[in-house]
Order: C-alpha cells, then structure tokens, then sequence
C-alpha cells in the first residue's frame, strides 16, 4: 500500500475544536491571580498598595542588577528575573492583553507541540525575552510582562505557517504581512505609550519562537500532498 493511500485510509483525527488546553489555561490563570491579588491591593481592598511595588523590586527584570559586581535582593534574583518578570504587569489590561494572546495561539500550539514543549517555549520565550532587552534597551528601570512569552508564540505560529506554505508551494505573502503587522503594531504602541514599550523583550522572544519551530516543536506531521 503506498503511503499516499495509507494516510486516505487512515486519516488523522482533526484537531479539537474546543478551546485552549488545560494547561495553557492554568498559566494564563496564574498570570491572572497573580494580576487580580495585585489590583485588589492597589484598591486596599486586601493587604496594602506597596504590594505591587514589592512584587516589582522582587521579580521585574532589572537590567542593573547584571552589571558587574552588582547584586540583587535576595540570592538568584539575577537568574530568577529572567522568567519572574512574565509573570507580574502593569494593571490588568496590560495582563488581559497577554492573555488573549497566549490563549488563541495557545489552543494550535498546545494541541500540535503537546503540554510541555508549549510551557518551555513559554519559559524559554521569557527568558529571551529579557535577554534581549538586557543586551539592546538602554533603559535601567523594569521590565515586566509575559509580553515577550507572548510573542514567542506568535514567532513559532509564523514559522510553522512559512514551513507548511514552502512545502505546498504557497505564496509567503501573508507570512510577510504578519510580520510587517506586528513591526507596524510595536512601533504604534511605542509612540503611543511615549518610549514606554519593551519592544526588545517582544523581538527576543518572537526570534526564539522561530528557533523552537526548527527545534524542539518542529511540526509533527509534515504537509500532505493532495
């Protein structure tokens, strides 16, 4: 039996329509207690307002503490904030934003990478994330945010797109139009937010998403020729 015919006689099952798996959905709700937790204590409905800039001191990324012969708040702050940053934000938009986006891309990339290759790009994300901005922004204060997670996401969904399009032979226009899109989207959001976006953070982790797709969640299954 050839493997054309193989594959007709045995189809793979379709992806489940329903939304993103459970576990995306648990780091998108640890992101969103975290968030909530934080809020709540800046409104003083529950412990006090410095309870954000606690969790900023302790867990942003902070560029300085990289220096030489700088030091951090307690011991492996320096390693710890490379991952610790994605987890705390600026309010709760800034959170819902991250969300949406982890749980839309989440949904293909957790059904086809499976649970534990999508939290490590998550993590790995993250840490390139902070990587890059400590190596391009000139910027002292923190960084935070799951921003740079977020965008290893859409780095990995762009790369897979590419490689199903070359290996049907599709044009790689809308590839390039995404690209294009989220250039044209940071630079908005840079102006808008006067300087105030970590645009590095999102390029790192949208550079290791691309380098996940030909790693550890290259496509499981190659394009079927029909």
């Amino acid at each position: 039996m050839s493997d054309l015919s193989h594959r007709r006689a045995s189809p793979r099952p379709a992806p489940s329509s329903a939304g993103a798996p459970a576990f995306v959905w648990v780091l998108v709700g640890l992101l969103a207690a975290i968030e909530i937790i934080l809020s709540a204590a800046d409104a003083g409905l529950i412990g006090a307002p410095r309870w954000r800039s606690l969790a900023i001191f302790l867990g942003a990324f902070w560029p300085p503490i990289l220096a030489e012969g700088a030091g951090g708040l307690f011991p492996g702050q320096r390693e710890a904030m490379f991952l610790t940053h994605a987890f705390l934000h600026a309010n709760m938009l800034h959170m819902v934003m991250n969300a949406v986006i982890l749980l839309a891309l989440g949904k293909a990339i957790g059904e086809r990478a499976g649970a534990w290759r999508t939290l490590l790009l998550f993590a790995l994300s993250a840490v390139a994330g902070g990587l890059a901005f400590w190596l391009i922004s000139v910027s002292d204060g923190p960084m935070i945010g799951a921003s740079g997670a977020a965008f290893g996401f859409f780095g990995l969904w762009n790369a897979w797109d590419l490689l199903r399009r070359r290996q049907r032979g599709a044009s790689l226009r809308p590839v390039l139009g995404t690209i294009v899109g989220l250039i044209v989207v940071n630079v908005v959001l840079f102006v808008f937010l006067e300087g105030g976006l970590a645009w590095e953070a999102h390029l790192g982790g949208y550079l290791m998403g691309w380098l996940a797709a030909f790693t550890f969640c290259r496509l499981r299954d190659p394009v079927r020729q029909v």
